[in-house]
């Protein structure tokens, strides 16, 4: 008997067949970062970050979480070398109590390319259009000539990483977190390595072994593990809090929301990659959504992705 097709709405259907035709389709994985690590550890809040937020997991000492690191493709042999790999990606899940949970989302370039998810949707397709063959100019040539913010995203710098552990991370969109004293601010965060930003010049990428990053990562926690901090950059009055390609001025105050330390392995880890579902929405009092369009969006196409996903392991 053939399984129920699972209902979506049109927008995240495409956007996960824009993906597929893009990344080719791999069941059980997902149709992009699909080439991921899932580690363990615990979350340990700044001490005046209370000062920003009332959230639950910034009231106690500490806090379990897991943490994905990934490549970008959707294609789970992409090497960690090749330019589809950037911009590299995070997940962080921070486990409130059974069954309750709130996560970060990142990647490692502070920008995002389109402002709604019917824009990105027309750039996947307009890269997927702009084979060696197409006539010029291309089809992502001529959205990128009409996207001044998905032309500065592509043109940013993406250097390749020396580790996971040696990266920084941003969040695409703005939340609003909001103290016990009903201030709200708007924030993204930043998840940055305790140690600094190490990257590698292309001769020496090219040199590397295809997995080298998730070879180091392995080799990292069999030595005990690393710690991250997580930042948030606070928007001033004024500043564009809703649109995911406006990013804000550098001297904009950065609050120190916490330190993760990751010291092992989630159990039966490829499997838990398949079965856990981020959500870019936080969920929890003291933290909300902005009025940013890609998050109930992201959220959509993160769950569908997920169930389908689940459904091809099962």
């Amino acid at each position: 008997m053939a399984k129920p097709q699972m209902q979506v709405d049109p927008l995240t259907r495409d956007a996960l067949q824009a993906f597929d035709n893009l990344f080719g389709l791999h069941p059980g994985f997902r149709p992009v970062h699909a080439k991921g690590i899932l580690l363990s550890g615990t979350f340990a809040p700044s001490t005046g970050v209370r000062a920003l937020t009332k959230a639950p997991h910034v009231s106690r000492s500490s806090i379990r979480i897991e943490v994905r690191f990934s490549d970008f493709a959707g294609v789970p042999a992409v090497p960690d070398y090749d330019e589809d790999a950037s911009p590299r990606g995070i997940a962080v899940r921070f486990y409130l109590a059974e069954h309750v949970h709130t996560d970060i989302i990142g990647h490692s370039v502070d920008g995002f390319p389109t402002r709604t998810s019917e824009e990105l949707v027309q750039l996947l397709r307009a890269l997927h259009a702009s084979g060696p063959d197409a006539p010029k100019p291309t089809p992502i040539e001529s959205f990128l000539a009409s996207r001044p913010a998905a032309l500065r995203f592509v043109q940013t710098p993406k250097p390749i990483p020396t580790s996971f552990a040696r990266e920084s991370f941003y969040s695409v969109s703005a939340y609003r977190f909001t103290n016990s004293l009903g201030i709200n601010k708007f924030g993204r965060y930043r998840v940055i390595p305790q140690d600094g930003n190490e990257y590698l010049d292309s001769s020496a990428a090219t040199k590397k072994d295809p997995d080298f990053l998730f070879d180091e990562m392995k080799g990292r926690i069999a030595r005990g593990g690393f710690k991250m901090r997580v930042l948030v950059q606070v928007a001033s009055d004024g500043d564009v809090v809703d649109d995911s390609t406006v990013q804000w001025p550098s001297q904009r105050p950065l609050v120190e929301f916490g330190t993760i330390e990751l010291n092992g392995f989630v159990p039966d880890e490829e499997a838990a990659q398949r079965h856990i579902i981020f959500d870019p929405i936080p969920r929890v009092d003291g933290i909300e959504p902005s009025a940013d369009p890609l998050l109930d969006e992201r959220a959509s196409l993160y769950l569908a992705s997920g169930r389908r996903r689940r459904a091809a392991s099962a």
